[in-house]
Parts: C-alpha cells; sequence; structure tokens
C-alpha cells in the first residue's frame, strides 16, 4: 500500500450557484493548502443571531476542487480517499460522479474511488457546508489532513494493524499484533505476514511470521504474539513508545510494509486506588480543550496541535479532554510522545438537538459508523485511557436516554475492550425539564387538610444540607450543584451512570462524596468543572480515591461562546448579557491559556493548586478599573495582568493579587514592605492588596513557619518601547504540516514588558506564507487572516508556513519602533 499526503493543490470558494457558473459570474477559485478553515476568512456578522456562539461568525456553503493525475500502473488498484475531518455535511465527487458523503463534521472518513478514477487527469470536488449549527466556533471546510491510499489487490486493511498489550510484568511484556488483511482479487491467495518490534531506542526486541490464506472478498484477521523482555513503559513520566512494523509478502515479493507506534502500558481502575497506570495510581489534572487553533481558526495543522500540548503541559496539566468531539490525529501524536493522558469524546448530541441544525438530525443513522471509525483511528495511541460517550446529554436523565447509553457504551466495548467508557452528564440539563416545571408560578392553593406538597423529590441528598430548589441560589455553581445533588438527579441519572465505568460529571462535585454512600462502586470523574474552585475541586480529588481527578473549562481558550469568562462591567454603555460578549468579542474568555498560547494569572493559580509550584506568583487587576462594579459568573477569571507596567496611573490605587501556598506573603513595592497576609490552602491560595501603583519594582515573598519559602517580582517597563520577536524553533521541516510561531512584544531593553496596544505588520520572504496572526484581545473587529494586527498587552503571536525549503525571513514592524527580523530554516525531512 501507498498512503501519501493529499493537501496540496486545492482550490476553494463559496459555493457558486449553476446558472451563475452559465452567466460567467460565478465566483472563481483560491488556490488553498489543507488543512483549511473557509470561515476564519468570513467577516463577521454582530446582528447575526445567537452570534456570540459562534464568535460572529456566519455560516455558508464551500467547495473545494483538486485536480491530479493518476500513473497507468495505479489505475487499476484500490484508490481510497481518507478524509480525517470536514466540516460538515460533506459530500464528494471523482470525475463527476458521487462518491460519498458524511454528516459529521468531525468524523474520520473513507471514500472508495476505485471505480471512479482512472488513468491520467482526475478531479475531486467536495462540497461543505455549516449550517450556522455550532454551539461554538466550528471552522469550515476541509480543516484536517487528507490522504490518498493506493492499495494491491491484496493488502493490509486501512487501519489494519491493531497492537494489545494483554499481560506486562518488568521483565516481560506479551504484544499482540492484530493483523487484518483484504483481498480484491477473484483468486484465493497465500501471503506471508512478518512483524518486527523495535524499542524507544530502535532495537529490535521481538518478531513473529505468520502465513495467511485470504479468500475473495473475505478479510483474514492474523494475530501474532510477541515477548518483550524487560519492555520500556509508556506512561505520563516517561512516554517511551515502540514501533511495529509489518511487512507483506505475495509470492514471496514484499508488497507492502507499514509501522505502527504504540505504548506498552496497564490500566487499571477501581474505587479504592482509582485509575493506575502500570501499577501506580494517577490522578487526572485536566483541560477541556476545543478544536480550534485559534488565529489560525480551525486548521488542524499538526505543529499547531503539538504545540498546544507542549504548553499545557507545561502548565502543569497531565490531561486533557476533546470537547466535544473526537480529537485530531495530530494533537493523539502529541500527547503520546510528550506524555499526555486523553479523554476521546464522541458526539455533543444524540437524539436531542441543541441548535436547529445540530448532529441530532443524523445521529440515529450514523452513531455506530462514527464510534467504529473513531475507535479503529485511534486504537493504537497509549495517551487515550477513556472514551466518552456524550457531552451534557439532555436524554441522560429518561429511560430512553439510559437504553442509548448502553447501546453506546457497548458499541464502544465491542470495539475496544482495552479502555474505559465515561459520560459527561450535567445533573441539572438531565432534569431540566422537572426543574422548569418546578420553578414555575404556582397557584395559590385552596384550602386543605391534607398537608402541602413539598420539594422532597428535589431535596439533598445524603449528608447535603444544601437548600431546595425554590431557594435563591446565590450563582449559577450553586445553583447546578444544588439540583445536581438532589434526589430526583440521584434517581434519573442512575441507569446512565450505570452503565458506564466511569461516572463523568460536569458541575457536580456536590456529589462526589455523597455519592461515595449512596453508590460505593461509583468512580467519578470530573468531566468539566468552573475554573475559579479548582482548589475546592482539588481537595475533593485528592480526598477520595474514587474520584479520578479534574478537568477545568477549559485549558485552552477557544473561539466562540463568546464572553462566558468574562467580567461584566454594568456601568458600561453596552455591557451585554451576563455570560455573553457583545460584538465584538470572538472568545470565550474562560481558558487557562489564551488563543496566542500565552499563560493568563489562573494558569499560574492552577500550578500552585497542584502542588507544582513553589515560588508565589503576582497578577495586578487592571487600574483602569479600579473601583468599578464588575458581575463575574463562575468561568470568569479576575480582570489581572501579570505586569507592573502601568504608567499613566502613577500614584493611584491598584489590586495587586498574590498566589501561594505557604503560611503567609510578603508583597514590598520598590522594597518597602506593603504588608503580610495569610495565604495557602485555608485561604484558596490568594490574598490581596491594595496599594498605590509606583514606578519601580513590586515583589511577593512567601513564608513557612516563618522561613521564607520562595519569592517572585514583577519590574515596570521604561524608556523607549522596543519590539522583540522570539520564533519558538529556528528549524522547521520543510512541510506543510510544519509551522513557526513568532511571538512578539513590546518591552524596554531589560526585556520588561508594556502593557500597550500597539499596531504590528509582519513581512515573510522566501519559502513561507503567513498564516495568521492575532493577539488574545477577546473583543476585536482585526481579522487573523490579515499581516496587521494590534498587540494586547502587549502581545501577539504570527505564524508561519513553510511551502518549501529554505530559509525564511519574518520581519515585524510597528510606528515608532525600529524593525526586528527572524529566520526560520525550513529543511527537507529525511
Amino acid at each position: 500500500m501507498s498512503r501519501s499526503s493529499f493537501n496540496g493543490g486545492w482550490q476553494y470558494r463559496e459555493k457558486s450557484n449553476p446558472f451563475a457558473e452559465m452567466g460567467g459570474a460565478a465566483v472563481p477559485y483560491q488556490d488553498v493548502t489543507l488543512p483549511h478553515d473557509a470561515m476564519i476568512a468570513r467577516t463577521r456578522d454582530p446582528e447575526l443571531p445567537r452570534g456570540a456562539w459562534t464568535a460572529y461568525y456566519p455560516g455558508g456553503v464551500y467547495e473545494y476542487r483538486k485536480v491530479f493525475d493518476l500513473p497507468e500502473a495505479e489505475a487499476g488498484k484500490r484508490v481510497v480517499l481518507e478524509f480525517e475531518g470536514v466540516y460538515r455535511d460533506a459530500v464528494i465527487h471523482v470525475n463527476g460522479d458521487y462518491a460519498g458523503q458524511r454528516p459529521s463534521g468531525y468524523a474520520r472518513f473513507l471514500v472508495d474511488a476505485s471505480d471512479l478514477v482512472r488513468a491520467g487527469r482526475n478531479e475531486i470536488h467536495v462540497e461543505a457546508r455549516n449550517h450556522q449549527d455550532g454551539r461554538w466556533y466550528t471552522g469550515a471546510g476541509i480543516y484536517r489532513d487528507v490522504w490518498l491510499h493506493v492499495l494491491e489487490p491484496v493488502h493490509l486493511a486501512v487501519d489494519g494493524i491493531r497492537v494489545r498489550t494483554p499481560d506486562i510484568e518488568p521483565q516481560l511484556a506479551v504484544v499482540e499484533a492484530e493483523i487484518t488483511i483484504v483481498n480484491d482479487s477473484a483468486a484465493t491467495r497465500t501471503v506471508e505476514v512478518r512483524t518486527e518490534i523495535t524499542d524507544p531506542g530502535g532495537r529490535a526486541v521481538a518478531s513473529s511470521s505468520v502465513v495467511v490464506t485470504v479468500l475473495p472478498g473475505e478479510p483474514a484477521v492474523s494475530r501474532l504474539r510477541h515477548y518483550v523482555d524487560e519492555p520500556a513503559l509508556w506512561s505520563v513520566d516517561t512516554p517511551q513508545l515502540h514501533t511495529v512494523t509489518v511487512e507483506l509478502y505475495d509470492d514471496g515479493r514484499l508488497s507492502e510494509s507499514r509501522t505502527v507506534r504504540f505504548g506498552i502500558r496497564r490500566l487499571q481502575l477501581d474505587p479504592a486506588s482509582g485509575l493506575r497506570i502500570n501499577g501506580e495510581t494517577v490522578k487526572l489534572r485536566g483541560a477541556c480543550v476545543h478544536h480550534d487553533n485559534g488565529v489560525i481558526g480551525a486548521a488542524t495543522i499538526a505543529r499547531a496541535d503539538e504545540r498546544r500540548v507542549e504548553i499545557l503541559k507545561r502548565a502543569g496539566f497531565n490531561a486533557i479532554r476533546s470537547s466535544h468531539n473526537p480529537v485530531s490525529t495530530a494533537m493523539l501524536d502529541a500527547c503520546d510522545r510528550l506524555g499526555m493522558l486523553v479523554i476521546d469524546e464522541a458526539f455533543d448530541m444524540w437524539t436531542t438537538g441543541k441548535t436547529e441544525f445540530g448532529a441530532a438530525l443524523h445521529f440515529v443513522e450514523w452513531w455506530e459508523r462514527d464510534l467504529e471509525s473513531m475507535i479503529a483511528r485511534d486504537f493504537n495511541h497509549p495517551s487515550v485511557v477513556l472514551y466518552s460517550i456524550g457531552n451534557e446529554i439532555p436524554e441522560t436523565g429518561t429511560p430512553r436516554g439510559g437504553v442509548w447509553g448502553r447501546r453506546l457504551a457497548e458499541k464502544v466495548r465491542a470495539l475496544d475492550d482495552t479502555r474505559f467508557v465515561t459520560n459527561a452528564v450535567n445533573g441539572m440539563l438531565a432534569v431540566l425539564p422537572d426543574v422548569v416545571e418546578m420553578m414555575q408560578p404556582k397557584p395559590k392553593p385552596e384550602p386543605k387538610l391534607e398537608p402541602e406538597p413539598t420539594d422532597a423529590d428535589l431535596a439533598p441528598a445524603v449528608g447535603d444540607d444544601s437548600p431546595g430548589i425554590n431557594t435563591l441560589m446565590s450563582d449559577l455553581g450553586d445553583l447546578m450543584n444544588g439540583i445536581g445533588s438532589s434526589e430526583i438527579v440521584t434517581r434519573k441519572t442512575a441507569e446512565s451512570f450505570g452503565v458506564l465505568d466511569v461516572a463523568g460529571m460536569n458541575y457536580l462535585d456536590g456529589r462526589y462524596e455523597t455519592d461515595r454512600e449512596l453508590f460505593p462502586n461509583r468512580i467519578i470523574l470530573g468531566t468539566e468543572t468552573f475554573p475559579t474552585r479548582i482548589d475546592r475541586y482539588w481537595d475533593l480529588v485528592e480526598r477520595n480515591a474514587h474520584v479520578l481527578g479534574d478537568f477545568t473549562w477549559t485549558g485552552w481558550d477557544y473561539l466562540g461562546e463568546a464572553g462566558i469568562g468574562r467580567g461584566r462591567y454594568p456601568d458600561d454603555e453596552h455591557p451585554g448579557e451576563p455570560l455573553s460578549g457583545p460584538y465584538p468579542w470572538l472568545v470565550a474568555g474562560c481558558g487557562d491559556i489564551d488563543i496566542t498560547g500565552w499563560r493568563r494569572p489562573a494558569s499560574y493559580y492552577r500550578e500552585i493548586v497542584y502542588g507544582l509550584r513553589a515560588e508565589p506568583y503576582i497578577a495586578v487587576q487592571r487600574p483602569s478599573r479600579h473601583g468599578q462594579k464588575v458581575e463575574v459568573g463562575p468561568w470568569a477569571w479576575s480582570d489581572s495582568v501579570a505586569s507592573w507596567s502601568w504608567g499613566d496611573f502613577e500614584g493611584r490605587p491598584v489590586v495587586v493579587e498574590v498566589y501561594s501556598d505557604a503560611d503567609e506573603v510578603e508583597l514590598l513595592v520598590n522594597d518597602r514592605s506593603i504588608g503580610r497576609r495569610p495565604v495557602g490552602c485555608d485561604h484558596r491560595f490568594r490574598t490581596v492588596f491594595d496599594t498605590l501603583y509606583e514606578e519601580g519594582a513590586v515583589t511577593a515573598i512567601a513564608y513557612r513557619d516563618g522561613v521564607e519559602t520562595g519569592r517572585f517580582g514583577l519590574r515596570s517597563a521604561t524608556g523607549p518601547v522596543l519590539l522583540r520577536a522570539v520564533v519558538d524553533r529556528a528549524v522547521i521541516r520543510a512541510d506543510a504540516s510544519d509551522l513557526a510561531f513568532v511571538e512578539i512584544s513590546l518591552v524596554d531593553r531589560e526585556g520588561h514588558r508594556f502593557v500597550a496596544e500597539r499596531q504590528v505588520t509582519v513581512t515573510v520572504t522566501g519559502p513561507g506564507v503567513l498564516q495568521g496572526m492575532g493577539s488574545g484581545n477577546p473583543a476585536t473587529e482585526e481579522t487573523f487572516p490579515s499581516a496587521t494586527h494590534s498587540t494586547y498587552d502587549g502581545l501577539a503571536v504570527a505564524v508561519v508556513r513553510p511551502s518549501g525549503a529554505g530559509k525564511i525571513g519574518v520581519t515585524v514592524t510597528a510606528a515608532g519602533c525600529a524593525p526586528v527580523e527572524v529566520v526560520v530554516d525550513a529543511i527537507e525531512p529525511p
């Protein structure tokens, strides 16, 4: 089999009316290299209904085409196109004839074009449509990789290598390779399969071979067992990968060779020890992540996903949850290499829709094929430890929802019995009709002798003295927990939780300890939680063995659901709704890390709560907002920046936040003590100091038992504003799956950052193009495809994509600053 990238040589446009085509008024095609997001270049619409959901990007219909030559020698072979993701309702034609379709915008799918292609020139045409159907920014078009498979008559199936490690001991591991062989010829064929396993260092450690007879049209499965001495195990801290090479010999001739990487690791699960990997309990420090890549939109270019995993791991996370769709292959590859665990999530909707044109319209017909595709693709990735069959599915509180949950869970187990199954259940949504009914105004009852009806159904669960539904909750988080802890949720979700290996709970921390009594065998995972309450959640995780971990919403900020994490100032001219941002808001604003990869203060706070950072951390609330009333939801962190450069506010009041796990912290301003305050676990790992801003330095000193344990400081940027540009890697591969990220900042001569907005322009020369440019500004009308963008808090990022081998020059300019240039060397991969 030959498998080659099919990403080059495409063109796209907004779909043209065929009558306009005849009249010569058709929209022209533009050249693109896949992966490509057709939505990110659209003009945003401030009047779009529910525009905050999609960051005010409108829907549309797009068409792609590609002309390619098929050599004469390949024309009679099996020709298969592999699409890793097309958003959405993809319809594929080859040489004008229908070839296939896929409703899901996230499913990997195969199109067999064998009977449609011919020797010489061929044309493939792909339509994709976005019905404004997303609850977040989805992107549009062919946004993930495309591959071309040309298969011999007798060949390995596209997903024909599956590796299991059923027995692992320190001295020996059993590695089973399940090989599926397909015979498309008209004759019975006997072939030989040879396998070799190499360790992380490339040393051959095991091999095997077998003869297999394959009947026409009937795939043959062969299982080869290998025995690896003293195996190098895969884990979060030591992500050691082995490789299996499978060779297929037909009539003594090598007809196909393929390699698959895998990890040798053992998973165990029980309520007494939680999740164990290779016998060691692992608590999941989890980040929910959406699929978009910030300033390049939804385009899943491999390096962008790899960089996200690198930054998330440095920030203290050891697990991600793909929200709410199957994670990209590129991100799984990165998680395998870097040691990041994965919850691979399949669906956001089952039979009940959440949007007018959502995935529920196709669920009943396509759910099995979508699950089969996801698991076939992801089986060999050691990073995947759980499959999630859904996110906040309303049906989970109904008997029919229990039936669907069982169907999905059993289908997953039939496809892959080596992982565990969860479902991210929101208790309030599961009983929402009951809640709505009970919250309706009730007519004054006639006098009765019998006792009045009570809210017994919504009474707290065992050990919880939370108020009933008719009591005003302090905020959305308390409301969710109050309802989620109720007896009606206990009863109505029992079946849906009962079909799972792990009870995934969204905003249901009130159940963590009570369910230990109610359901002694229930293992719980916080599949989605509020970022502002991580100290409380993590305490529950550490104190309860049956609680596996916590997944914050979100680890990385994302486009769409605009403004759910913002602070709302009611006195502003257009304050917007409490849980959404008015135009031009475009990001959710709730990520530990912003869309450019810059860590926000919440990220450092989380690192301290996890026990991974000894030094304190300082964040300063924007002095321009001092004294103003602010309303924040449960996803909103304070409006603070790690900077002491507030030149326009000399002598004016400012609030300094300090995070630390020590007993107390002291704050110094220009070496003058402002005082000491208690901090640490009993004070939610944070404190604040009210002081006056003065240029110079601010320092936090942490003390435990009166002894200094660490310090952290910020200095004011002074003097002329200078441009600084730093590239994440000076050498990259000269192929379109790689990227160079150029981090741009406004600094002084000592490198201290100015908190300032200034328009910067990026020019790319040599074999590269500007893929996108932007900042973490949550509300801007500037566009990401533009070469000019304003900094936000003194920061911006430019993303450069290679178009060939050679030196790529990236020049950054801004008014009043000397230009700076970085050089990226794009080299041909070996």
